[in-house]
């Protein structure tokens, strides 16, 4: 199932150098990935303070791109410069979904927009990394499988916000936008659990 995740190899290629950079500074994986949460909640206030004015959401996809790169960086720090730790994995999945859920919740401070329909998308994302962290205990390999991923959500309300702060989007489009979204969820969900157990079984 294509999704964004499939780029990620080329993406880390980009970022090598700044990965490099960063640990030749003594800058730990672990430490990427917290800055990384806390930056997202700091992004999340602030457009939630000021979400009256449409053009903050710019922020949103400029803070979606770099929050990826960080992921993207972390990873690469904890794999290829020997930094991997058991609490590095705690931290890695717990700051995803803090920083998916404080970024989505923003969407309830529109007028427009449904604050259930937003809860539901935060939930179902919620559970998409719990069900491909559930493959690890059944010995299959941890889950990225699309099409509504974390970098595919990221892309896709990065996409939304953009449209938001320019006027492109009419507001009462968003809720239709997340009806959509969360049937990707829920296919989601289910490809991960199918692609677990035919990787166990293989």
């Amino acid at each position: 199932m294509l999704s964004i995740y499939q780029l990620k190899p080329k993406f880390q290629s980009l970022l090598r150098p700044y990965a490099k950079s960063l640990f030749d500074a003594k800058i730990t994986a672990n430490q990427v990935t917290l800055s990384a949460c806390l930056g997202s909640i700091i992004v999340a206030l602030l457009v939630g303070w000021l979400a009256q004015y449409q053009m903050i959401f710019i922020l949103i996809p400029l803070w979606m791109f770099i929050r990826m790169a960080l992921n993207a960086i972390d990873g690469m720090l904890a794999r290829e410069f020997n930094q991997k730790s058991n609490l590095g994995a705690y931290l890695n999945e717990i700051c995803d979904v803090i920083s998916d859920s404080v970024l989505l919740f923003i969407f309830t401070q529109i007028n427009d927009v449904s604050v259930s329909l937003v809860i539901f998308v935060v939930l179902l994302s919620f559970l998409t990394e719990f069900v491909g962290v559930l493959a690890v205990m059944i010995g299959a390999s941890r889950r990225y499988d699309g099409p509504m991923g974390k970098s595919d959500r990221a892309f896709i309300f990065g996409v939304i916000s953009f449209g938001i702060a320019t006027h492109l989007l009419p507001l009462h489009w968003i809720n239709a936008m997340l009806w959509i979204i969360s049937i990707l969820l829920i296919y989601t969900v289910i490809n991960r659990i199918r692609k677990g157990l035919q990787n166990v079984a293989k």
